[in-house]
């Protein structure tokens, strides 16, 4: 098993996790304002991507239970039909675990990114990722996701098991 000091707990940023996908939070640059200056729109922040095969974009919202720690990273999924969109609907932070996809179409090496609870994550069409991993409180995430037919969820044992001993090794403040 690998311990999780032996891989680096990333800050959540659009240039690091640009591989995997896009992170969805409120930046300046994308924001203009409308409805006669009443509201501000942040415009265009992720690239949903469902439309393989027929798919149709499907809005949910998922419920997440704080997860039990130590926590052991055995498996990771994908969704080769579709993007993935979790938006935290509280200001809770949460663990995103992402992996390349190897030569052999198989995960690579995971990353462990942290939300800082106002952002969330949209992961490209085929791209491998740890389930939802809250941290301190049920957190509520509106989530994008593709409905229709075909295969969309392909699960892989991972060949390196991670533990994460606790969430206290982060730094987390609740």
């Amino acid at each position: 098993m690998t311990s999780p000091g032996e891989l680096a707990f990333e800050p959540l940023t659009a240039d690091e996790f640009a591989p995997f996908g896009d992170v969805i939070e409120a930046r300046d640059s994308s924001a203009y304002f409308v409805n006669n200056g009443q509201a501000q729109r942040f415009h265009d922040l992720a690239k949903i991507d469902v439309a393989a095969g027929d798919g149709y974009p499907l809005i949910n919202i998922f419920r997440g239970a704080p997860t039990h720690f130590p926590l052991t990273l055995n498996k990771i999924e994908r969704h080769p039909l579709g993007s993935q969109a979790f938006i935290p609907l509280g200001n809770y932070q949460f663990l995103i675990v992402v992996a390349g996809t190897t030569s052999n179409d198989l995960p690579g090496p995971l990353r462990i990114f942290l939300s800082n609870g106002h952002q969330g994550v949209n992961y490209r069409p085929g791209v491998w990722h740890h389930p939802l991993i809250v941290l301190n409180h049920t957190t509520e995430f509106l989530v994008i996701d593709r409905g229709g037919t075909g295969a969309n969820c392909d699960v892989a044992e991972l060949s390196n098991r991670i533990v994460i001993e606790s969430p206290e090794i982060l730094n987390l403040s609740s």
